[in-house]
């Protein structure tokens, strides 16, 4: 059990015991100056390009004899499942998109080495249920489609300069195994290692700061050392210190001996003067690179990240970063990017991650499983707080299908429960030594939503009865916890008991890593609290519960609560700053997302984000900016009153069709739109979210009166309009403005790339925006019209999207139909060079992007 004050700075709280009896290393920093790399390739180096693709299943796949030429040749990352049309024969879970095997081959030289040299190849993420091979001979593999994993592949490969032949089969046979969409394939990076026999392991460093002041901050640097040599081996190590910028602030060093076959963890203590802090504002990031010397060479070396910031939990206040207190305003994201499914380029991620920062999001839960490398180190760049969640199915499984109703059994949808026992420890600690080091990550969650799937916790609810119509959204507990209580312990426990497998990973984490709190996210709290369950955790988090706030406060006070899934919706942060001990929320979601369309075709996806599936804002991102951030801010939205959640009252004020509806909506925004072309005389409401004390509208420069936010409780100015075309503006003392304007029929497009210059990698692409607009320019919302790419060979079109997630058009295709007027195409480089991308209206305009490729 943990102090009722929560305090987590950065620390290293247990004492690191080396695995073997070597005697620790001496200080010896002018030992290790002047030497000379050694011809290995130090670090991790790229693996993702030349391999080959095939969708089907035969055993001879993996012989190195094997005639791969008819194959697709591609670059990793790769889902293979978003690249087939969306078809109402698979299932709506899985965003209608097949599964099935795969194979992928990669042919490659072995490196010319020194003596005494290990080849690792890491794997970031393969969905699901790999294996891999090497020259014929089967040497790994993982079930667990989000487990980052390492194999030696030294012992395999051929002499030097002789080719091996690299094959990984994919089984995505059970292609309803998740309840969203999970992708297909080698979906993450791939790294090739290569290391000594004395050596530091993959993820073999980490790093904690125990104390920062304004005058230092103190770097304490656990190193394992891993000696797989016949005889004891001694070594030089080194580390360095950078800035930001790269400049070299720091080194140390000593020496270290290891016995033969064991690991032997050294430490080191650093103190960097005036340290710059990391924080959501200014994210200041150092690195500290970790070398290994031996007979004057750099033979191995390793980079951390490193940033200096504390994270403090108080049952009482909530959170605070650096000292400072700080609300959580987080949102949830799954690792599906739309049109490119679940192998997501890096700049994808970044223009999402910055277009969600620029409503005032400061943090992301990672739901429901490890992310990738790749989106862990953009949150400790662009600082946004990280929760790591690392399952979603424990020891029962989550029908998929349909949560909480587990009415199928069959091999499709069988998942990650089926392997939990065997597998979980492993899964575990690689998710955590992986993201250990990242400044971002400020809590583990152990696991989604849980409860549902074991027996005795939603019997002892008492809200799934008759009386109780099932309502635990809004409505506090039923039954006193005396009752929930005497019902739990009254009842079967069952095969495995929840607490029981919540303490196990909650120590499990620990074993790792010190500095963190461990969370989960309940569905079923006022049960959680009794059971045992809350025991294993340092922060409950309560999953769309805000109801229960001040329940949970009151009979569980030592425990800090925070909501962790909560609806994009004003009510649920209301929720949030009327109460001090609240942390804040991680709202579902920031980003609309793929699957989980239950019986919804042609509905693919979940319409809850901020952002619709091609990154594009949506009206809740404009509330919620307004909520978030404190530079004036207006959004105008308009809607004919009979198809809209309001009405008139006697007096003509705009009211709610159900007074007091606000506070209980839920998944999806209501229906509004962003134009003004209606039928003239139509009675309409034309509303704002702003963060402005008072707006006043005009209609064709007529005022339609000031309004005050403070007379709105839920915070949305309303405006009974009769239309006449025109335009419409809202104005705020603040200082902020927004217009709509009455358009034509679209005849033309604008088109915007946010890059024109790309580079030769997995990271790089141009996101071409269309905006459809009438002859005058003004941009068209209301109405449709198709678009077709024409794209060079030179340049990939990774896929067509227009966001909507009721749109089925394949996104490996040429042409779309607009959403709102708008639609996306992201594009990346095959061949260095320059080239021109055409986009052709059905009606005839067309316009030219000129796009340049960098070689190496």
């Amino acid at each position: 059990m943990f102090m009722n004050k929560f305090l987590l700075l950065l620390t290293l709280s247990s004492i690191l015991i080396a695995c073997s009896p070597a005697p620790e290393g001496k200080k010896d920093g002018d030992a290790v100056k002047g030497v000379t790399l050694s011809s290995n390739k130090l670090g991790p180096q790229n693996f993702n390009d030349g391999w080959l693709f095939t969708e089907g299943d035969d055993e001879n796949f993996a012989l190195a004899s094997f005639d791969d030429t008819k194959w697709t040749t591609l670059r990793l990352p790769h889902d293979w499942s978003v690249s087939h049309p969306f078809e109402e024969k698979w299932d709506g879970a899985t965003a209608y998109l097949p599964g099935g095997m795969g194979w992928y081959r990669k042919t490659f030289s072995t490196p010319t080495t020194e003596k005494e040299t290990l080849t690792f190849i890491n794997f970031d993420g393969i969905y699901n249920h790999s294996t891999v091979y090497i020259n014929g001979q089967k040497i790994g593999g993982e079930v667990n489609g989000y487990t980052p994993f390492t194999l030696d592949l030294s012992e395999h490969l051929k002499p030097e300069g002789e080719e091996n032949v690299l094959a990984v089969r994919v089984d995505r046979s059970r292609y309803i195994d998740s309840r969203w969409y999970p992708g297909s394939g080698i979906y993450r990076n791939v790294t090739l290692y290569q290391k000594p026999k004395l050596h530091i392991p993959v993820w073999g460093t980490y790093i904690t700061t125990p104390e920062i002041t304004q005058d230092n901050g103190r770097v304490n640097i656990a190193i394992t050392i891993k000696n797989t040599l016949s005889s004891q081996q001694s070594s030089l190590y080194r580390t360095r210190i950078y800035d930001a910028a790269g400049n070299k602030i720091l080194v140390d060093g000593g020496t270290v001996t290891v016995n033969a076959g064991e690991e032997f963890i050294v430490e080191q203590k650093l103190d960097v003067k005036s340290p710059e802090l990391w924080d959501t504002e200014s994210p200041y990031l150092y690195s500290a690179e970790t070398e290994l010397i031996q007979n004057g060479q750099v033979v191995d070396r390793i980079k951390t990240p490193l940033g200096f910031r504390t994270i403090e939990y108080k049952p009482d206040t909530g959170f605070y970063l650096n000292g400072k207190h700080t609300l959580i305003k987080g949102v949830n994201i799954h690792h599906d990017a739309g049109l490119v499914g679940a192998a997501v380029p890096e700049d994808v991620w970044r223009r999402r991650l910055l277009t969600l920062k620029a409503s005032g999001v400061n943090a992301i839960r990672m739901a429901h499983n490890p992310a990738s490398r790749e989106l862990m180190a953009l949150c400790d760049e662009l600082g946004l707080l990280v929760q790591a969640e690392i399952f979603d199915e424990w020891d029962y499984p989550k029908d998929k299908r349909l949560n909480q109703q587990e009415r199928h059994d069959d091999y499709i949808s069988r998942g990650y429960a089926d392997w939990f026992q065997t597998h979980a420890h492993k899964d575990l600690k690689a998710a955590v030594l992986r993201d250990r080091n990242h400044p971002s990550l400020i809590m583990w969650s152990i696991g989604n939503e849980i409860e549902w799937t074991y027996p005795r916790y939603a019997a002892a609810t008492g809200y799934f009865e008759m009386e109780a119509n099932g309502n635990y959204f809004f409505n506090p507990p039923y039954i006193t916890p005396e009752e929930i209580k005497h019902r739990f312990d009254t009842s079967e426990e069952g095969e495995y008991v929840l607490a029981k497998t919540a303490k196990k990973l909650s120590e499990w984490v620990k074993a790792l890593d010190t500095t963190r709190p461990v969370i989960a996210n309940m569905i079923l709290p006022s049960v959680s609290h009794i059971s045992g369950y809350t025991d294993a955790l340092d922060i409950v988090g309560y999953s769309y519960r805000r109801v229960i706030y001040d329940y949970g406060r009151k009979l569980f006070p030592e425990k800090m609560i925070m909501g962790t899934e909560n609806v994009v919706q004003w009510h649920e942060w209301k929720a949030v700053i009327e109460r001090e001990f609240v942390a804040g929320t991680f709202l579902w979601t920031g980003i609309d997302y793929m699957g989980e369309a239950h019986g919804g075709w042609p509905r693919k996806g979940v319409a809850s984000g901020m952002l619709d599936l091609a990154g594009f804002k949506k009206p809740s991102f404009h509330m919620f900016k307004s909520l978030w951030n404190s530079e004036p801010h207006v959004y105008l939205t308009t809607q004919d009153i009979e198809k809209s959640v309001y009405t008139l009252d006697n007096t003509g004020k705009v009211v709610e069709k159900e007074e007091g509806s606000w506070a209980q909506r839920v998944w999806y925004w209501h229906d509004v739109e962003r134009h003004w072309n209606y039928t003239e005389g139509l009675n309409t409401v034309v509303e704002a979210y702003s963060n402005c004390d008072e707006l006043e509208l005009f209609v064709n420069g007529e005022s339609y009166g000031k309004q005050n936010l403070a007379d709105h409780a839920d915070r949305i100015f309303k405006w009974s309009v009769p239309y006449a075309a025109g335009e419409i503006r809202a104005t705020g003392a603040c200082g902020a403005s927004d217009i709509i304007e009455t358009t034509e029929a679209p005849t033309d497009f604008v088109v915007t790339a946010d890059k024109t210059l790309l580079s030769l990698d997995e990271k790089s692409v141009s996101h071409l925006e269309i905006q459809l607009t009438d002859k005058q320019g003004k941009p068209v919302t209301h109405t449709e019209s198709d678009i077709r790419w024409q794209v060079p060979e030179g340049l990939d079109l990774m896929g067509v999207d227009n966001g909507w997630v009721n749109n089925v058009q394949a996104f490996q295709s040429t042409s779309v139909t607009t959403h709102e007027g708008r639609a996306l195409a992201i594009i990346r480089g095959l061949k260095a060079g320059t080239y021109k991308v055409q986009m052709t209206q059905e009606d005839g305009a067309t316009k030219h992007v000129s796009i340049e490729v960098k070689g190496d």
